[in-house]
């Protein structure tokens, strides 16, 4: 089945956006992705596929233990009837699922470098009975468009749960989010921070196995975020969790 890329269209029983890229096929049928343009996207969506290939079976049930505070995002949100809710890097799709449920009258859109998490993310959003609510796509954080993808230029609310730490060109991927705000809407932003408050030894550990996975915490977000508030004429609010495990910000047209 091929879908043209002139509408965000679903495929039969199932939310993954398609378009004119080559087609991805599995045992139930096949199915396209949408496009992505950043320079490096190709490289580094196969360096995440061959990381979660099989890990994506797993992801959901062994990250609930450590991927601490996405569902305080989530709440937070404030995605009353009739907003838009985007997810850069939507991985397994179970945030998405997550806000769908918690915010029953928005419109939730995600998309992911990684057809290997897109494919999961689209058999998790049917068995969710959540096809017509969640449009799936495949994009890279670094250079996007909502319109391109989806045909929605500008979001109400756009958030990234433990994505940053997982992107070489983060700095762009904040820009690029912050751009696709509409007036009014918010940047949700939940990730590992510095342990500051927790001991020294376990700040170590945790940053040598999270290495074994590529993800880099970002030690520089708190600044990095201001820059991006003050260019984009946003209000910053950053809030250390768990004793500085993660961190949590908010900016807000």
């Amino acid at each position: 089945m091929r879908i043209m890329d002139s509408n965000p269209l679903h495929t039969t029983g199932q939310g993954i956006a398609a378009a004119e890229s080559a087609p991805v096929a599995d045992s139930r049928h096949t199915r396209n992705f949408r496009n992505f343009h950043g320079h490096n996207a190709p490289d580094h969506g196969a360096h995440m596929d061959a990381i979660y290939r099989y890990q994506r079976y797993i992801y959901d049930a062994s990250r609930k233990y450590y991927l601490l505070g996405r569902d305080r995002l989530i709440r937070e949100l404030d995605a009353t009837p009739g907003k838009t809710v985007l997810e850069i890097g939507c991985g397994t799709g179970r945030n998405l699922i997550t806000a769908a449920r918690t915010w029953p009258g928005a419109r939730c859109y995600g998309f992911d470098i990684s057809a290997a998490m897109l494919e999961t993310a689209d058999t998790s959003v049917a068995r969710a009975h959540l096809a017509n609510r969640i449009t799936l796509a495949r994009g890279d954080a670094t250079d996007f468009s909502g319109g391109r993808l989806f045909g929605v230029p500008r979001f109400d609310r756009i958030f990234l749960s433990y994505t940053l730490s997982m992107i070489p060109g983060w700095e762009m991927a904040l820009d690029e989010a912050a751009g696709a705000l509409a007036p009014g809407g918010s940047l949700h932003i939940v990730d590992f921070g510095q342990q500051e408050r927790l001991p020294r030894l376990f700040h170590h550990l945790l940053l040598a196995w999270l290495a074994r996975f590529d993800v880099s915490p970002r030690g520089d977000l708190r600044p990095v975020l201001q820059e991006l508030a003050d260019r984009h004429r946003l209000r910053l609010d950053f809030t250390p969790l768990y004793r500085g495990y993660a961190w949590s910000a908010r900016l807000t047209a």
